[in-house]
C-alpha cells in the first residue's frame, strides 16, 4: 500500500522513478476520501492545488534533482492549522478567524517547499491549540483510527491521526505542553517536540509564546528526523530562534546506545498511572538495557508543581496573545453600537468554551493584586523544575518516561473535567516549561477495556517519552532509533 510507505521508502522510490509524486499524493487523496468521513483529520484540503505542487516535483526529478539536493522532493507533508500557508485558510481550530486566507507561509513551510516537500491540507486541532484531546475543534472532533470511539490526543491530534491512517507521509504539529508527544503517543507514531529556540516560531499563531514549538510527527525515527533536518536552523523573523548551528540529524541516527546512561523519574511512577502504560514502560526500559543502556532512578523533586505553574504561565501569555483577535482587523466580526460591544460580541461568538477559560484564568492571575501571588511564583517554580533537568542530565545522557498516564481515552470522557483533561498531559508539561527537548516513540498496545467501552478488540498504542538536553535532539533521536528498530511495534497499521 503505497499510502503506508515511510518518508524514507517513499523517497527511494520516487528517486528510483518506481513511483511518481503525483501517484503518492493521488494515494493520500484516495486514501483520505476513504477514511476521513470517519477520522476527520483535516479540516480542508485543495486537491487541484496538491497535484500541482506533485506535478511540479516530477518535473524536477525528470530534470535530474535528487533526495540529497532536496531531501522532500515529492512527499506530502500536512500542516496543523496553527501554522501559516500562503494562500491556504488559517483558522486555528476556531470561527473567531472566519474566512481568513494567510498572506503568507510561515518559516517552515518556507523551508519544507525549499526541500521539495507537497505542502497540503490544514489539520484539525483544539481550538488555538488549547486542549488534549482535539475535541475543542469549532470543526468538529478528531477520531483516533485505531479505535473511532476515542480521542487522538491534542491539540495536534489531527496531525497525529493523519499520519497513522496513512493520509499524510509526515505532518507538522506544535508542542506547548505536550500537543505533539501525547497524540503521537495515543495514534501510534512518532511525534518530536524540539528545544525551545531550535525551530522557527514565525507563521506559528502563538497560545503560549515562551512554551510554543513546532515539530515534526512520522511514522518512524528516521522520517522524524529527515524532517526535523529540513525544519530546524535559526530564523531572524523570529526573536527567540537560537543561534545554535543544526546538526545532520539523519546521519546521527546509527550507533547505536550502548553504554548511554538513562534515567528514570522516580516522579513519574506515581499512583493513577494506568497499569498497562505501566508495564510497557517496563519492557520498554528492559530493551533499552538489552540494547547496551544503563537505566538508572533519578528524581525531578519539582515535578508535582508543573501541572499548576504550567496553566498559570500558559494561560496568562494566551491572555495577552489572543487580544488581537477582537473583530477590528481581521477574520470574524459580530457588529456591535460601540467598540467595547463589538469586542464581546465577536469573541464571545468567535471563541470556545476552553479558550474562554483558558482567557479568564490568565487575565486573572496578571491582575492587579494576583500578578505576584500566581504569575510571578508560577516562573520561580518553572526555574526550579528547569534546574532539575539540568541537574539530572549532569548525572545521565536522557530521561524515560511515559508520555501520558493512560492510553487514549473515550470521546466525551473527559469533556465536562477540565482539571481531569489538565492532567493527561502531566507527563510532557514540564519539557516545556524547561524548553528541552523531548519525542514519543511506539512501545506497545494496551487492550481497551471491557466491551461497551470501545470497539470490539480494540488495540491501543502506547508511547514511550524520551528527554534530552537542550539541543540535544540528535541523542534522543539515536536513541529512539536504536529502540525502533529493535521492536515492530511501528508497523503495525490500524483497523480503519
Amino acid at each position: 500500500m503505497l499510502h503506508y510507505l515511510t518518508l524514507a521508502e517513499l523517497t527511494a522510490r520516487l528517486g528510483r522513478r518506481e513511483v511518481s509524486a503525483r501517484q503518492a499524493m493521488q494515494a493520500c487523496l484516495d486514501r483520505m476520501s476513504k477514511v476521513e468521513p470517519r477520522i476527520h483529520a483535516f479540516i480542508s484540503a485543495d486537491a487541484p492545488d496538491a497535484l500541482a505542487q506533485a506535478d511540479a516535483a516530477d518535473r524536477a526529478l525528470a530534470a535530474g534533482v535528487t533526495h540529497a539536493q532536496q531531501p522532500l522532493l515529492g512527499v506530502p507533508i500536512a500542516v496543523k492549522d496553527v501554522i501559516a500557508v500562503r494562500g491556504q485558510p488559517l483558522n486555528c481550530g476556531s470561527k473567531i478567524l472566519g474566512r481568513f486566507v494567510s498572506p503568507y507561509d510561515a518559516t517552515v513551510v518556507e523551508r519544507l517547499k525549499a526541500a521539495g516537500a507537497v505542502v497540503f491540507g490544514r489539520l484539525n486541532m483544539d481550538e488555538f491549540a488549547m486542549g488534549s484531546s482535539t475535541e475543542n475543534s469549532a470543526f468538529g472532533p478528531t477520531r483516533n483510527p485505531w479505535d473511532l470511539s476515542r480521542i487522538p490526543g491534542g491539540s495536534s491530534g489531527g496531525s497525529a491521526a493523519a499520519v497513522a491512517a496513512g493520509e499524510c507521509f509526515a505532518a507538522l504539529g506544535s508542542d506547548t505542553g505536550g500537543s505533539i508527544r501525547q497524540p503521537a503517543a495515543f495514534c501510534g507514531c512518532v511525534g518530536l517536540k524540539p528545544t525551545y529556540g531550535r525551530v522557527s516560531r514565525y507563521g506559528l499563531v502563538a497560545y503560549a509564546s515562551s512554551l510554543d514549538q513546532i515539530g515534526p510527527m512520522a511514522r518512524t525515527v528516521a522520517d522524524a528526523a529527515t524532517v526535523l533536518g529540513v525544519i530546524s536552523g535559526h530564523d531572524s523573523r523570529d526573536s527567540t530562534s537560537a543561534p545554535e548551528p543544526a546538526p545532520d540529524y539523519a546521519a546521527a541516527l546509527d550507533g547505536g546506545i550502548r553504554g548511554l546512561k538513562l534515567g528514570l523519574p522516580k516522579e513519574y511512577l506515581v499512583g493513577g498511572l494506568d497499569p498497562r502504560v505501566k508495564s510497557a514502560l517496563e519492557s520498554a526500559v528492559r530493551q533499552l538495557e538489552a540494547l547496551g543502556a544503563e537505566v538508572v532512578e533519578i528524581s525531578l523533586p519539582h515535578t508535582e508543581y508543573a501541572i499548576a505553574s504550567y496553566y498559570i504561565i500558559a494561560t496568562a501569555e494566551a491572555s495577552a496573545n489572543l487580544a488581537r483577535f477582537d473583530g477590528v482587523r481581521y477574520g470574524a466580526r459580530v457588529e456591535g453600537p460601540d467598540p467595547i460591544q463589538l469586542y464581546c460580541r465577536t469573541r464571545g461568538a468567535g471563541f470556545g468554551s476552553e479558550v474562554k477559560r483558558r482567557i479568564i484564568l490568565g487575565a486573572y492571575v496578571l491582575s492587579s493584586g494576583y500578578y505576584d501571588a500566581y504569575y510571578l511564583r508560577a516562573q520561580k517554580v518553572r526555574t526550579l523544575i528547569r534546574r532539575d533537568f539540568l541537574n539530572a542530565f549532569q548525572q545521565v545522557d536522557a530521561i524515560v518516561t511515559p508520555p501520558a498516564p493512560t492510553p487514549a481515552f473515550r470521546v466525551g470522557e473527559k469533556a465536562d473535567d477540565p482539571m481531569q483533561m489538565y492532567l493527561s498531559d502531566i507527563f510532557t508539561i514540564s519539557c516545556n516549561l524547561a524548553g528541552i527537548c523531548g519525542l514519543s516513540v511506539p512501545c506497545g498496545f494496551a487492550a481497551a477495556e471491557p466491551a461497551g467501552a470501545g470497539q470490539a478488540g480494540a488495540q491501543l498504542p502506547l508511547g514511550l517519552q524520551i528527554l534530552g538536553r537542550p539541543f540535544g535532539e540528535a541523542a534522543i533521536l539515536r536513541a529512539a532509533h536504536a529502540y525502533q528498530q529493535s521492536t515492530a511495534w511501528h508497523k503495525q497499521t490500524p483497523p480503519c
